[in-house]
């Protein structure tokens, strides 16, 4: 596979990766693909670092996606061609901001927060997108704490219903067969 062991590092405006395909909506960043994720027709080639490189189906071992799928409207789609875009058993690493942080709702340009429940239909409800080969698995998922939650004695359960508590989750998603 020509493409094997690639990363793909999703909305990579401030966050540009040698080691990586930095793609990004915005053809002002410097990007090396310049694509909107959920309008996608997997095809085509992106030069990277003076080669060409095929975007296939299955191309990547890994994606990044940091801070990004916030502001994606239409997250089923995007998600379907990332999933798409994974090899399988590849991983989609994720942070986004937690849905009762400061941070989920002051950038004007959030559609979404985030919680816990955001990735059952990926994984396990992944019928209802119509999914039938390929779904996602919560291979990791942990929560990054304001400096307001650090100081507080609860437990997790807890932690996670105190408004301003988390800040955001890092997540990682496995694709695997149905």
């Amino acid at each position: 596979m020509p493409n094997a062991g690639l990363t793909l590092n999703l909305g990579s405006g401030k966050d540009y990766r040698d080691d990586a395909i930095n793609a990004d909506i915005r053809s002002d960043v410097g990007a090396d693909w310049v694509v909107d994720i959920s309008d996608l027709h997997i095809g085509g080639i992106v030069k990277w670092k003076e080669q060409f490189v095929p975007i296939k189906r299955g191309g990547f071992e890994r994606i990044i996606a940091f801070d990004v799928l916030e502001h994606i409207p239409n997250l089923v789609k995007a998600m379907t061609n990332c999933r798409d875009l994974l090899a399988d058993g590849g991983e989609m690493h994720i942070v986004v901001p937690y849905e009762l942080s400061l941070g989920a709702w002051q950038d004007p340009t959030h559609v979404r927060a985030f919680n816990e429940n955001s990735w059952v239909y990926y994984c396990g409800w992944h019928w209802y997108l119509g999914w039938k080969d390929y779904r996602f698995d919560v291979a990791h998922l942990d929560y990054k704490l304001s400096e307001y939650g650090k100081t507080l004695e609860l437990g997790l359960d807890e932690l996670l219903r105190t408004p301003r508590a988390v800040d955001s989750m890092y997540v990682v998603l496995r694709k695997i067969p149905v």
